[in-house]
């Protein structure tokens, strides 16, 4: 996987946009591209430095994820309990990353979708 073909993987789904927030904060954040939906980060990656892939999900999911696989880290954001960073040509496939990040589309889509009044 290289970050053109990731980039496009999370462009492809329904509404999702992308924004270089960080650098404002610190220079050093310059590369951090962020992926949303419905305006709420769902993944982000550095473009530079293109060796993970950091993903929203759930407290239960991330606790999962971790005892399944030895090539996840801290995410940069510190926010461990929503957070988990995928460490990329590890013991994470590209299909399972790949499945990660639509969990995280899905998970930030439906808490953030207007629910319909009956």
């Amino acid at each position: 996987m290289d970050i053109e073909e990731f980039r496009n993987y999370c462009l492809s789904m329904d509404k999702v946009t992308e924004k270089m927030p960080f650098g404002k904060f610190a220079r050093r954040y310059d590369s951090i591209l962020v992926f949303y939906i419905l305006d709420h980060m769902f993944c982000f990656v550095d473009i530079d430095d293109f060796t993970s892939v950091t993903v929203k999900s759930t407290p239960d999911e991330v606790d999962v994820i971790r005892m399944n696989h030895s090539s996840v880290s801290n995410p940069l954001n510190q926010s461990l309990r929503h957070w988990i960073q995928l460490n990329l040509n590890g013991d994470v496939s590209d299909n399972e990353i790949y499945s990660l990040v639509r969990r995280a589309y899905d998970i930030i889509k439906a808490k953030y979708t207007p629910r319909r009044k009956t």
